[in-house]
């Protein structure tokens, strides 16, 4: 982002979850935690107790209710601070992204000339031209030139980025630097709704919406809480039937002590980490629920082209077919790339200079560029003679010939087959209805990625790679990247039907996409990564934008994903096994004097009832601040079965849970013992 990421221990952030944590104690906040809600409450019926003792007849245990009214609020204090912390980065990100929003001078388009605006002032739809050194006033797309943008307050990164016009590389941010060149823009936003505007609001924890996951878990937590409320609410005329005299104070902090405050207190936190540390990795989530659909993936769908391999696919020979020349194929290969953009297009004429060869660039002056379509699968030029110029895939080209009543060279298939086998991309070019050859496109595949594959594989993570290639071509870069699957000669609507068939058999997909192709599909993934690279349309699509522009980063986001429910597990499993050490903690204590026999299980060796109560209490409220670090880090995850993972989380937060609390309110009631 604009600055470097703040620590957890940053002064600032603690000093503001400090101050919130008590702005915190609003019952109409805390009414959205039940379990605090209720600590709370008992909290503020002891209070009462200590304040006004000789109304509920309790002066004699004015210093107890004292000690347990304090050890309350802490734990009510503790679990806001949590909360606060979590949110606090968040809000320190989005302090720093608003001081980049700033009045911008925009150089409107308005009739045949140019008139200096303030970019409030712009509205969706408005031409803007942003030079060197200026910067871009609002979101929009590139609709002509090509510049050097400086996206460093956006992404952190110092690198520029090319943006042009005519690709899935067009689309520039409000707030960002021109480095180089000219651009003209489309203003995609109204002021209020751009980018920046939307990051700041998702990046502030106060405003996330808790995920499914989080509601269902909140909601158990809230039977228990009720469960145990009933509990104790019926353990006091048993005790008094036993001829044992439990008064209220000592009842709450049992009630406490058995609801479990640990994860209630910690739960939000976690959530609002999990998206924290997806923003750490650049990766903007438009919610908690795309974070936590990422932990659950099964499928993962990946574009070859700027995903698997590096994207820049680049014109690198000219494989002529029977009876033409090299010359006359890259002739007419430059006159069909002569107004392409695209950076293929552009490749093509660096060939013809690069091999020193010329053109009739006069025959493009005034012709019409026919753009490459998904359903064509070619581009070309129509020349002013009459003349049809296409370059495309093999099949299209043969198929456009055909239909103009030509023929295929036998050499065709052959020659575009040695360029697949390589894991290039043929494209052929004819003129009307003759075949010149084939443009040797070269791709390569990025380093490391058949490891990473192997990771997924580990995970339980198909991998489906989608591309426009023909078979040969996809299946040999299939195979060098590692993927599980392919599909070749891949259309926009063949990558929703997959997707759906895959979510049909019970499957969670995951797809990464930049162009506007892809938004379709993108907006039917349960998680979809669109980059900030890309077009308007696939970002609002997607759930998730990644700032950096890297697709294979849905691997990161996976693994982030999944250590969001493994620590939210790990946590539910560490309180429910604190709670059961701390039954035997206090109800064998309290019961041991008037019940011998109670003592039997009174394994600890605890001091007295009163300590027994306290220091289950005080441990009740510092095992919280002292796993805020691990809520916040998250549990370290790496890939295995599930049956692995689970029986790992039992032995290590199930047992730990169980023996952290023998251990610490022993040593606290040997403190508290002597002191009371």
């Amino acid at each position: 982002m604009t600055t470097k990421r703040k620590s957890m221990l940053d002064s600032a952030i603690i000093g503001r979850a400090v101050k919130d944590s008590f702005i915190k104690l609003n019952p109409l906040m805390m009414m959205k935690n039940p379990v605090m809600f209720v600590v709370e409450v008992g909290t503020l019926v002891v209070l009462l107790m200590t304040v006004i003792p000789g109304y509920f007849g309790t002066e004699d245990r004015v210093g107890f209710n004292l000690t347990v009214f304090l050890i309350l609020l802490f734990t009510v204090l503790f679990a806001n601070f949590a909360e606060a912390l979590a949110e606090g980065r968040g809000k320190a990100q989005a302090d720093s992204l608003k001081k980049s929003k700033q009045d911008i001078t925009a150089n409107k388009i308005v009739g045949g000339g140019v008139k200096q605006v303030v970019s409030t002032e712009l509205r969706k739809g408005d031409i803007v031209v942003v030079s060197q050194g200026e910067m871009i006033p609002g979101d929009g797309e590139v609709i002509e030139g090509l510049a050097s943008v400086d996206e460093s307050a956006i992404t952190g990164e110092s690198a520029p980025v090319i943006k042009e016009a005519g690709g899935d590389f067009s689309s520039v941010t409000g707030g960002t630097r021109v480095v180089s060149d000219q651009i003209k823009v489309r203003i995609m936003s109204d002021p209020g709704e751009s980018f920046i505007d939307r990051m700041i609001s998702l990046v502030e924890g106060a405003k996330r919406q808790k995920t499914p996951n989080e509601l269902a878990l909140n909601t158990l937590l809230t039977s228990l809480t009720l469960i145990f409320l009933i509990v104790v609410v019926t353990l006091a005329p048993i005790a008094k039937y036993v001829g044992v005299e439990l008064d209220v104070p000592v009842l709450i902090a049992l009630l406490v002590c058995l609801i479990p405050t640990t994860i209630g207190g910690l739960l939000s936190a976690i959530g609002i980490a999990g998206m924290d540390r997806v923003t750490q990795f650049n990766v903007l989530a438009m919610s908690g629920k795309a974070v936590e659909a990422a932990g659950d993936i099964n499928t993962m769908i990946l574009d070859k082209t700027g995903t698997i391999t590096y994207g820049n696919r680049m014109a690198s020979e000219f494989l002529p077919v029977k009876g033409a020349t090299v010359q006359e194929l890259g002739e007419w290969a430059a006159l069909s790339s002569a107004k392409d953009e695209t950076p293929e297009g552009r490749s093509v004429l660096e060939l013809m200079k690069t091999k020193q060869l010329s053109y009739p660039a006069e025959l493009v002056e005034n012709a019409s560029f026919i753009p490459f379509t998904a359903e064509t699968r070619m581009s070309g030029t129509d020349l002013p003679d009459g003349r049809k110029v296409r370059k495309g895939a093999v099949d299209a080209v043969k198929k456009w010939v055909l239909s103009q009543n030509g023929s295929v060279p036998a050499d065709l298939d052959s020659t575009g087959e040695s360029v697949a086998v390589l894991g290039g991309t043929p494209l052929a070019v004819s003129v009307d209805n003759r075949i010149l050859g084939i443009i040797y496109l070269k791709d390569t595949v990025k380093p490391g990625m058949q490891e990473r594959f192997a990771e997924l594989r580990r995970m339980g993570i198909k991998t489906i790679m989608c591309t426009g290639d023909n078979p040969l071509t996809a299946a040999t870069i299939a195979r060098e990247a590692g993927v599980d699957d392919f599909v070749a000669e891949s259309r926009p609507e063949d990558k929703i039907a997959l997707i759906k068939r895959e979510q049909a058999a019970g499957s969670l997909v995951a797809m990464t996409g930049d162009g506007t192709n892809d938004a379709p599909a993108l907006a039917q993934a349960d998680v979809g990564l669109a980059m900030n690279s890309g077009t308007i349309a696939a970002k609002e699509a997607a759930n998730m934008i990644d700032l950096d522009s890297d697709p294979s980063k849905i691997i990161e986001v996976v693994a982030i994903g999944k250590q969001l429910l493994m620590t939210r597990g790990a946590l539910t499993t560490f309180s429910i096994a604190n709670d059961i050490a701390k039954y035997f903690a206090i109800i064998p204590a309290m019961f041991m004097l008037a019940i011998p026999q109670m003592d039997a299980l009174n394994i600890m060796k605890l001091g007295s009832p009163s300590s027994a109560i306290l220091s289950a209490l005080i441990f009740n409220a510092v095992i919280i601040p002292l796993l805020i670090p691990l809520a916040m880090r998250g549990v370290a995850y790496k890939p295995m079965s599930a049956s692995k993972l689970l029986s790992k989380n039992l032995l290590i937060y199930g047992l730990g849970g169980v023996l952290a609390p023998f251990v610490g309110i022993k040593l606290l009631d040997l403190i508290v013992h002597i002191w009371i």
